[in-house]
């Protein structure tokens, strides 16, 4: 039966995506037949339109699938309208530098604004209906927390916020036993394990296995290794292969070249900016533009992060390293905002074109702030297999109030599934985020620090 419901869903997302897909390219097709198709120098014939229709459908899927647009169900509805608003936006931009080289000059572009928000309205719609029937089909399921520790109430701070997926009747501590657990499972559709040793998780996946029950796993980061590791077949005994090497020098080479080429084209275009941003830190308080600081980067090597001044001048003159938190009185007016959409970061660039970081990667850490992470988890120290970065799994998908267990969990997934591909798919996702505002928090009053620690 269970079976056949996932089947089902599949089918669901399959017709939602091809509706959405097919009136966004109708809408292009539309405004590209009236306004564009016989003004160009040579006019295209059916051929040409349909090359020209068929490019500008296979752009929107592509932009959509990598934002995550079509995953109605699984993201918020916010989320979903957002990321098929930017991943539109995008293509509109690109087809109309498009056509205009073909038509030797910079068309009419008011055709293109009016598209653009005729398909805002139609994404709206579709989302809406979609999100709607999706969960009218498939209510929440009925699920049980299995924890083992004290992480329990921030596990369901976070499963509330899903509470149109998930709806957790009831909690169990490991320490229950895992048979006294699994005797009460057959009434629920799906689990949640967190922090169980090896031994009782396999009992509990090896009982959700054989009765079809959905199992969902907080990971370790030994976890994280081995679901990346290479099967490989010596003799009638499958092998699990760990490279424990960070990136191989093939994948250093080409990571390097794109890390040149990026902020070396970057510097120059967003140069306007950058001299804006100095000169309105400058003249606020007359302070320095720039912030240095002591940083690390592969290997445990030790460099100079730059980065545009947020803060007021000696924000740390009591010597204490310390995070931003929220509403930090610390940070300035003008630092509130180009925190808020990360202007704070563009002198990064500098560091990457001086080979110090690269443009993908887990972000970079002071030495006494990971130092004081390593006392609790020495895995900590993992992220270091590769150059810090100015963004990553941990900045995409997490926030700056995302706990450094976590953020280590990201930065990990980043590290073993590491591929030019996955680099180029990231630094695209960047963009999605940069006006986010949950990605731009400050930590939590709740979030283990390095003073806490220490404390303890």
């Amino acid at each position: 039966m269970k079976e056949k419901v996932m089947g089902l869903k599949r089918t669901v997302m399959f017709i939602t995506t091809v509706i959405i897909l097919l009136a966004t390219t109708l809408s292009f097709y539309y405004i590209w037949d009236k306004y564009y198709s016989e003004t160009i120098i040579i006019p295209f014939y059916k051929k040409g339109n349909f090359l020209m229709v068929a490019l500008y459908c296979l752009l929107l899927y592509i932009f959509t699938k990598i934002y995550n647009g079509y995953k109605v169900g699984f993201l918020k509805l916010s989320e979903i309208i957002y990321s098929q608003v930017i991943s539109m936006m995008f293509v509109n931009c690109i087809t109309y530098i498009q056509i205009s080289l073909i038509g030797r000059a910079f068309l009419n572009i008011i055709p293109m604004i009016k598209l653009t928000i005729l398909q805002g309205i139609i994404i709206t719609l579709w989302a809406v209906i979609s999100n709607k029937i999706y969960f009218w089909i498939y209510p929440p399921r009925k699920t049980m927390l299995i924890y083992d520790g004290s992480d329990s109430e921030a596990i369901m701070k976070k499963m509330i916020n899903h509470k149109e997926k998930f709806t957790i009747t009831h909690k169990a501590s490991i320490k229950e036993g895992v048979k006294h657990i699994c005797d009460s499972l057959e009434d629920f559709d799906a689990v949640v394990i967190s922090g169980a040793d090896v031994k009782d998780r396999n009992y509990i996946i090896q009982y959700c296995y054989e009765r079809s029950i959905r199992v969902y796993i907080i990971p370790t980061v030994e976890d994280i290794i081995i679901s990346n590791s290479n099967t490989i077949h010596l003799f009638d005994t499958p092998m699990f292969l760990l490279r424990n090497r960070g990136l191989s020098p093939e994948n250093r080479f080409a990571k390097r070249l794109i890390d040149i080429l990026f902020s070396g084209f970057a510097l120059i275009i967003l140069s306007p900016i950058m001299i804006i941003v100095a000169l309105l830190i400058k003249l606020y308080d007359g302070g320095p533009a720039l912030f240095k600081q002591k940083r690390l980067t592969i290997d445990g090597r030790v460099f100079e992060v730059y980065k545009f001044r947020s803060m007021i001048v000696d924000a740390e003159k009591d010597g204490v390293a310390r995070l931003a938190s929220k509403n930090d009185n610390r940070i300035t007016p003008i630092g509130k905002f180009i925190r808020a959409v990360r202007l704070d970061e563009l002198p990064q660039l500098l560091n990457i074109l001086k080979g110090d970081m690269s443009i993908v990667g887990p972000r970079p850490e002071r030495p006494e702030i990971a130092k004081e992470y390593e006392k609790t988890m020495p895995e900590f120290a993992y992220r270091l297999k590769v150059k810090a970065g100015l963004t990553g799994y941990a900045q995409i998908l997490g926030k700056y109030n995302t706990t450094p267990r976590d953020k280590l969990l990201l930065d990990m997934m980043y590290i073993e599934k590491y591929s030019l591909f996955l680099d180029i798919k990231l630094m695209l996702m960047t963009i999605k985020i940069l006006f986010m505002s949950e990605s731009t928090e400050g930590i939590d009053e709740g979030t283990i620090l390095p003073s806490d620690l220490k404390e303890k």
